[in-house]
């Protein structure tokens, strides 16, 4: 039995998803896989399904009946973990833009003592590849909006590439997140920052998908930027139920 779950959630990640499972199983460490997928039209849940044959006991799936968005989807697979007493819980997208021999090095932090591990795109410079540079300086600079308004002194609090051990997702309070995109990462790691837990962050390489569809909208965008204000109040003025 591992104590480390992997969870990446999908929608039509067919051209990836045997490749990204893969990947995964054949690191060092014994990870289990979560796959959370939004009933994708492409035939996701059923090529997962055909894995699981040759994965066994380390493959999971949970379908969902529609697409709800990337922070319920996380949701759902963070309460599944918590069920399944994991001490190691990671994110990680399909599309192989986060590494996954990175996920190596964000348990090791972890075990070393940080609560939350986050592969970090702007830890060292900008360590972004094959993104066009309008899609750079928005990212770049919504990194540096969430800092100034939370306070957090984390280069990359978009990051989608975290570690979190399982106390920390058990004391958040996760039927109150209130973003669904992007910005719930952001949120995620405000409300374990509130909490004192020791956040801590890798520097990786991102590489922008080679494979499949890109999931950012100008919704999505519009969440970070204008959620992060009311995420803050909500924070100072019902700090017992953030």
């Amino acid at each position: 039995m591992s104590d480390s779950l992997v969870i990446i959630p999908t929608y039509n990640e067919i051209e990836n998803i045997e490749a990204i499972i893969r990947a995964v199983f054949d690191l060092r460490t014994a990870y289990h896989v979560l796959i959370v997928d939004d009933n994708s039209p492409d035939g996701t849940s059923a090529e997962v399904i055909r894995l699981q044959q040759g994965f066994s006991g380390n493959l999971f799936l949970e379908t969902r009946k529609e697409k709800a968005g990337l922070g319920t989807a996380y949701i759902h697979g963070f309460k599944w973990a918590i069920a399944k007493k994991y001490d190691y819980i990671f994110e990680m997208d399909a599309d192989f833009s986060h590494n996954p021999t990175d996920l190596e090095r964000l348990h090791r932090v972890c075990k070393n003592g940080a609560d939350v591990a986050i592969g970090s795109r702007y830890k060292n410079g900008v360590n972004v590849v094959d993104w066009p540079l309008y899609r750079v300086l928005l990212s770049y600079g919504a990194s540096f909006y969430v800092k100034v308004i939370t306070g957090m002194r984390i280069h990359d609090p978009t990051a989608g590439f975290v570690c979190y051990k399982r106390h920390v997702l058990e004391n958040l309070d996760l039927d109150s997140i209130r973003f669904v995109g992007y910005a719930f990462q952001i949120e995620m790691k405000f409300r374990a920052y509130l909490k004192n837990y020791k956040l801590e962050e890798v520097s990786i390489i991102f590489r922008d998908r080679v494979k499949g569809k890109s999931k950012m909208s100008s919704s999505i965008i519009g969440e970070a930027i204008f959620g992060v204000m009311k995420m803050k109040l909500r924070s100072l003025f019902y700090k017992k139920r953030f």
